[in-house]
């Protein structure tokens, strides 16, 4: 997807997540630890003003000042931590930014928050017992970014091992697919793009519950997507 497509959906995925704040902040977030939706807004806040830092300033050594206490207040401030990662990533994509992995560009903090954006405000939304259903296209590029960027910064820091085969992900509903690890696939693993996302952000389970399909060695493949963790 280009830059403006995605700037399109970064803008209605942070406004779907700035609605679930007027719910019950103290709600746990499933798949979070033990962070409750207060937490995660403050999570995704943060990361916003942090990536925008990195595009304005050139670093990534920004630190925020700490989320207000107050409801009212925290709403205001991360509607205005919204306001001023929009106005940082309203510019020409190719322009040179502070990044953690390539491209070292606008592009690349304007695809990296809003597929953070979209995980997140599923996120939120199923605390609150109503998670919307992901744009196919946009989970689609969520999976690329899970295998071009995510899963190999996990790996350079230790976080997860390194592949020594590969796997194929098909998503059925696009007819996207993306490899995973080196030389020929040993397996292939099909879903709806979204159902695909969520399982690399570890959001969903791989049972055996006719969710996902395996052709070639399941089991494999399986040990692929175990050897820790794909996302932060």
């Amino acid at each position: 997807m280009d830059s403006s497509s995605l700037l399109s959906h970064l803008r209605r995925e942070l406004t779907g997540f700035r609605a679930c704040l007027d719910g019950d902040l103290s709600a746990r977030v499933e798949h979070c630890g033990d962070w409750t939706l207060r937490e995660l807004a403050e999570h995704l806040g943060e990361s916003n003003l942090w990536a925008a830092a990195a595009v304005t300033e050139g670093h990534g050594d920004h630190r925020p000042d700490p989320a207000p206490r107050e409801p009212a207040a925290l709403v205001r401030w991360f509607e205005g931590g919204c306001e001023t990662l929009l106005a940082a990533l309203d510019t020409d994509p190719d322009r040179p930014a502070w990044t953690f992995h390539p491209p070292h560009t606008v592009g690349f903090w304007i695809r990296r928050r809003c597929l953070e954006t979209l995980v997140h405000r599923w996120d939120a939304e199923l605390a609150l017992g109503a998670a919307r259903p992901l744009d196919a296209r946009l989970a689609g590029e969520g999976v690329a970014e899970v295998l071009d960027t995510l899963a190999p910064r996990q790996v350079a820091r230790g976080r997860a091992r390194p592949p020594r085969s590969a796997l194929r992900l098909h998503a059925t509903d696009t007819g996207a697919s993306w490899t995973y690890g080196p030389g020929a696939p040993v397996a292939t693993l099909s879903g709806t793009a979204e159902r695909l996302l969520l399982l690399l952000w570890g959001r969903m389970p791989l049972d055996d519950d006719g969710r996902f399909g395996w052709e070639g060695d399941g089991e494999a493949g399986r040990r692929l997507l175990t050897a820790g963790p794909l996302t932060p």
